[in-house]
């Protein structure tokens, strides 16, 4: 059996601004290879998590090791190892895709003939090829933030941390994002991936921790959190369903759309009693299905509210 390798390590950061506390007692463990998802809304505190990671800034209290490497005492090492994606666009309007690229590129150390191909590789995976020379001020939002992802993988880093890498984005921008992700992902590349999309976590991430007002409600794999916490449900519309359908093991019911979503204990055998219950009614059924355990369940189970903007 591989033994489970850490790439990355957080102990009990704490991180206040004045009175407000962003991080509370963070721990959290992000193993080598996998793409992890840190889900939480605006002001959660994802964001300066990722900054202490990448040494951006410092925690208060706590530990953050990277492949076994203290961020307090071996950032230059660690700087080799980690990508930083910040949520901000951070790239000249007046250079080129390729020129900006150059620039960074340089920063990481990366020069010459390894340069050029680097480029060049990323380029193309993100679509942006016949584009590379354009000024990046003629660039929409969503290929500045495709050339603002590859730009801190010039050096080939272990660790790439993505901060809300799709705020704001068009559908083609997204897509590309989301097929690199998995392509490097594929390769072993290890990810950390901030986000406030909870479809975003459940198409791409293999474990998931929640943050709310600075602390950690829940880490676990997404299908592990999915089977613990998530709401089982059936969802049902039928002529002249003006009421809840009355059937064993519903624990809650509310309207929703044009039908009903019943949460229940045992979601197959509720669908079942559903379904007779309105077979013997005579009521013409529109839908009747199994609701997919969702995320959006899970962080209102965990922390009583819905997932803010």
């Amino acid at each position: 059996m591989t033994k489970q390798v850490n790439i990355l390590e957080i102990d009990q950061v704490v991180k206040q601004y004045g009175r407000k506390k962003a991080l509370d007692q963070v721990s959290i463990k992000v193993q080598e290879g996998t793409c992890f998802g840190l889900l939480g809304p605006n002001g959660a505190g994802k964001s300066s998590l990722m900054k202490i990671i990448s040494g951006i800034i410092r925690s208060d209290q706590g530990t953050v090791r990277v492949a076994g490497m203290d961020v307090r005492k071996q950032m230059n090492a660690i700087r080799r190892l980690v990508g930083y994606v910040p949520q901000d666009i951070t790239l000249y309007d007046k250079l080129s895709g390729r020129q900006n690229l150059t620039f960074f590129g340089k920063m990481y150390g990366v020069r010459g003939a390894e340069l050029k191909q680097r480029m060049s590789e990323l380029l193309e995976q993100v679509g942006l090829t016949e584009r590379a020379d354009d000024p990046l001020g003629s660039y929409s939002g969503g290929m500045k933030r495709r050339i603002n992802i590859i730009a801190a993988m010039l050096h080939q880093p272990k660790l790439l941390i993505l901060d809300e890498p799709t705020v704001g984005i068009d559908p083609q921008s997204r897509n590309h994002i989301f097929e690199m992700i998995r392509i490097l992902r594929q390769q072993g590349m290890s990810i950390v991936y901030s986000t406030h999309y909870m479809e975003e976590v459940e198409a791409l991430c293999d474990d998931v921790a929640i943050i709310d007002h600075g602390k950690v409600a829940a880490q676990d794999s997404l299908h592990r959190l999915l089977d613990h916490y998530a709401v089982q449900a059936v969802y049902v519309e039928a002529e002249g369903l003006t009421k809840a359908p009355v059937a064993m093991g519903i624990k809650e019911a509310r309207q929703e759309g044009r039908g009903w979503l019943l949460e229940s204990s045992d979601s197959v055998a509720t669908l079942q009693h559903v379904a007779q219950h309105l077979s013997e009614q005579g009521s013409a059924v529109q839908a009747l299905q199994l609701m997919k355990p969702s995320l959006e369940s899970v962080f209102l189970k965990l922390t009583g509210t819905k997932l803010r903007d």
